[in-house]
């Protein structure tokens, strides 16, 4: 392997392993465990927009995450004049200039001071004991869905009927979207996810005429809701929050806020009924489940990598040396599949323990852009798997495992539908 970068470039791509390419998006699994045994670190094609460096091995993955020197916007790379990739990829699927701003300059673009005053505005709403308290509205919505599952005809499809509709419900009511308008936030989070550019467009900018027009009622009459405390942070100190980003932050936490939490779930409950096994375990030891979930982020979590990260020196990184302004890729799935960090990576276990450092996993990330509402994923998840498996004792899949439909959408691993039976 060389031992001297190329810069990130746009030029000639091919050759490069890509993250559009078919037998990842297909087997993320074994696709990026063939690239994890290659080499720790390589060149790779993101997306077909830019060379990237490819970091698959977990003691690297953690080490990127982790290093301030690795930073999300390439502007923050001293002396460098570095195109934004992710807002290039968004405008060639046909999101406008204005739009695309809202997606590429966000809270989870941002770095060191920037990413610090904005994260400071919004995380005493996912404090632990915040989310403590949260639990038992969780639980409500969480006992009402399946009132509902329970009283409908089979078989059911759970995507539609409790992945997503408990953390946009959640998540919505946090940040204060009012219930006619959840739905839409629905349909269009999951046509922003689509890459399909007949879809996306439409989406966020419907998304942020609703989040405009939502920051002005609150505005002339507050409640007691994030969006309300983030509009008191924008009017009585100008210089914490901008118009943009007051906006930008609505709709990236409503976003993050439910898409990759209901894929947890759905992904999570395919997992458990093709190992009923661990669900016999389950039963018998209910304090396993707060173990089971992070098992579960690390074994069909729904984030499968990460941003772009940039460096912003000469970094080296194993053998590879990291060039100032080149980017890396942080790839979560093959890191938490990696042989050399567990014994047996391949096996559901919901008695795994950490290993190592923090929670032994990297499928909430790591380090200052560790997720920030990780606390709240983990807690609906757990309600709500904990309340299925209870409520409906013989659940089983309603057709083959092997004909479950996965979305082809690059980075993350999501189902399309979840049709079950309640036995």
């Amino acid at each position: 392997m060389t031992t001297a970068s190329t810069p990130t470039t746009t030029g000639d791509l091919s050759g490069l392993p890509d993250m559009m390419a078919p037998e990842l998006i297909a087997d993320p699994y074994r696709g990026y465990g063939r690239l994890r045994e290659q080499a720790p670190v390589l060149r790779a094609s993101f997306m077909g927009v830019t060379a990237t460096w490819m970091v698959t091995r977990y003691e690297d993955v953690h080490a990127v995450l982790g290093d301030p020197r690795f930073v999300n916007n390439p502007a923050s790379v001293p002396g460098m004049q570095v195109a934004n990739p992710v807002e290039k990829l968004m405008k060639s699927y046909g999101l406008s200039e204005e739009d695309a701003r809202y997606m590429a300059e966000n809270i989870l673009s941002s770095d060191a001071a920037d990413h610090t005053r904005l994260r400071k505005l919004v995380s005493r709403a996912f404090t632990v004991r915040r989310v403590s308290e949260l639990r038992p509205r969780v639980e409500a919505i969480t006992a009402g869905l399946l009132d509902d599952i329970a009283a409908g005809p089979e078989p059911v499809d759970l995507t539609g009927r409790l992945c997503y509709p408990l953390p946009i419900t959640v998540i919505c009511e946090l940040v204060g979207i009012p219930e006619v308008d959840r739905p839409d936030w629905r349909s269009w989070g999951r046509d922003l996810v689509s890459t399909d550019p007949a879809r996306m467009g439409p989406a966020l900018h419907e998304m942020v005429a609703n989040v405009k027009a939502l920051i002005e009622t609150r505005r002339s009459a507050p409640t007691d809701d994030l969006v309300s405390a983030l509009i008191r942070a924008h009017d009585e100190d100008g210089d914490e929050l901008s118009d943009e980003e007051l906006v930008t932050f609505v709709v990236t936490l409503v976003m993050a806020g439910h898409e990759t939490t209901a894929h947890l779930i759905g992904n999570s409950v395919a997992a458990l009924l093709a190992h009923p096994d661990q669900v016999a375990l389950l039963r018998e030891r209910p304090e396993l489940w707060p173990t089971a979930v992070h098992e579960l982020v690390r074994w069909c979590g729904t984030a499968l990598l990460t941003g772009l990260r940039y460096a912003t020196e000469d970094i080296q990184l194993g053998s590879v040396l990291i060039k100032a302004g080149d980017s890396v890729s942080p790839v979560l799935v093959a890191a938490n599949f990696d042989p050399r960090q567990y014994t047996e990576p391949d096996r559901l276990d919901v008695t795994r323990q950490p290993t190592g450092r923090g929670e032994g996993h990297v499928g909430f990330g790591h380090g200052a852009h560790y997720c920030l509402g990780a606390a709240l994923a983990r807690q609906e998840a757990e309600v709500a798997l904990h309340a299925l498996f209870d409520r409906f004792p013989g659940l089983a899949l309603a057709v083959p495992e092997s004909e479950l439909t996965w979305e082809p959408v690059p980075g993350s691993r999501r189902l399309a539908r979840l049709p079950v039976v309640r036995g």
